[in-house]
């Protein structure tokens, strides 16, 4: 009894320990948080705009950095086949901001990395004009990754980062993370819908997230082995030790029946 007794405390430890430990590189879902509208862009003009004016409609935020040699190319190509398939109207019913969150790259390097992306969509012109460019300073950066939860550590010339998209609602709420590099069109959909009206996103992504954690020396995403085996252990933890309490309850009633 002592020892099953012990394996749970440990375990709820454990798990705790666990949950409450933010990751240095991952998503740290903010959901039901604004995002500050005060935080100022630099956009394909060479003006600067801050997100206040900017996000009026459901927004799909893309935080990337323009020369990744890795996961950013194919996260905005997952996006991309997400405007041609998704079945809702870029420019009416959503927008697309992209963000370099490297402070060190330039307007221009933002306009070339666009010009590849509108060759493979269906209305370039709505494309042109609503899944909008942008770069910031470090400072606008810092602010608008740490509200959205998006960590990432520089490396050398490069990043360590996750893949994601963010939606936000029209009055800049963080209602949903979508991460990976491929997204579900009924998933993107409703998604966007969802953010249309400030409506809070599905837990399972969360579950998904609890599971597996992002391996920035393989650059792929691999099941988190500590927190599954943690909750495993957990698990059976209590199963073991409410079964010896029903075993121990069914023992006492028993004798309790032969006395008499």
């Amino acid at each position: 009894m002592k020892y099953f007794i012990n394996l749970i405390c440990f375990c709820i430890i454990f798990s705790l320990s666990a949950k409450n430990k933010e990751p240095e590189i991952g998503i740290v879902e903010k959901l039901n948080d604004f995002v500050p509208g005060d935080i100022t862009l630099v956009n394909e003009k060479n003006e600067k705009v801050n997100l206040k004016t900017l996000i009026t409609k459901p927004t799909v935020l893309n935080l990337v950095y323009y020369r990744c040699p890795s996961i950013c190319t194919p996260v905005m190509q997952g996006v991309a086949e997400m405007i041609n398939k998704c079945g809702l109207k870029l420019g009416k019913d959503y927008q697309i901001v992209t963000l370099s969150f490297n402070p060190e790259e330039s307007i221009d390097l933002a306009i070339d990395k666009k010009k590849n992306f509108l060759q493979e969509l269906k209305d370039k012109e709505l494309a042109k004009e609503h899944w909008m460019y942008f770069v910031a300073d470090s400072a606008n950066i810092a602010r608008l990754t740490s509200s959205v939860g998006f960590k990432y550590k520089k490396m050398g010339n490069d990043f360590s980062h996750t893949g994601t998209i963010i939606m936000l609602s029209p009055k800049r709420k963080i209602t949903r993370y979508l991460n990976g590099t491929y997204f579900l069109p009924f998933e993107f959909k409703l998604a966007l819908l969802e953010a249309a009206e400030g409506k809070i996103g599905s837990t399972v992504n969360r579950f998904l997230q609890f599971c597996y954690a992002y391996d920035p020396v393989g650059k792929k995403y691999a099941m988190n082995v500590t927190k599954v085996t943690g909750s495993l252990i957990l698990f059976v933890g209590i199963i073991g030790f409410l079964l010896l309490i029903l075993a121990k309850r069914k023992n006492i009633i028993s004798s309790t029946k032969k006395t008499k």
